[in-house]
């Protein structure tokens, strides 16, 4: 299943202390391919090492960075579909160059993205996307 990430789930997910460490897991094991263009790669790196101590971070940059885990995309189209927060167009713009199966966000700002006929994308929250992978969320 291919998929984009947005940072604001991917930094949650990491944990092994939140719900979504499935998603994480997941990832790990090749249920899902991750797809980053280079602007995404550099914001998870940038909030990553905000977020995790050094020594966590650079281990969690190392699998993001490595190509055999995350498949970079690169943005051939600028769709600008996200007029509310315009650096969001770049996790939509992934989304529609990798033809991935979702996005994965928890961002309000992509709810006027969810209404457009074309390109359709299908973004989910991170719960939908748990129960997209066989989790629920109601425990």
């Amino acid at each position: 299943m291919k998929v984009v990430i947005d940072t604001n789930v991917l930094i949650n997910c990491v944990s092994s202390r939140t719900k979504y460490h499935v998603i994480w897991q997941a990832f790990l094991s090749g249920e899902i391919t991750l797809f980053a263009s280079a602007d995404i790669l550099l914001e998870y790196e940038e909030l990553v090492q905000q977020k995790y101590p050094a020594k966590i971070a650079s281990d969690i940059l190392d699998i993001l960075f490595d190509p055999d885990y995350v498949k970079q995309q690169d943005i051939y189209y600028y769709w600008n579909v996200i007029t509310i927060d315009k650096d969001d167009n770049k996790f939509f713009d992934t989304a529609v160059a990798c033809n991935a199966d979702c996005l994965v966000t928890n961002d309000n700002h992509f709810k006027s993205a969810k209404k457009i006929a074309f390109p359709k994308v299908n973004i989910v929250s991170a719960d939908e996307f748990l129960k997209v992978l066989g989790f629920f969320t109601d425990h």
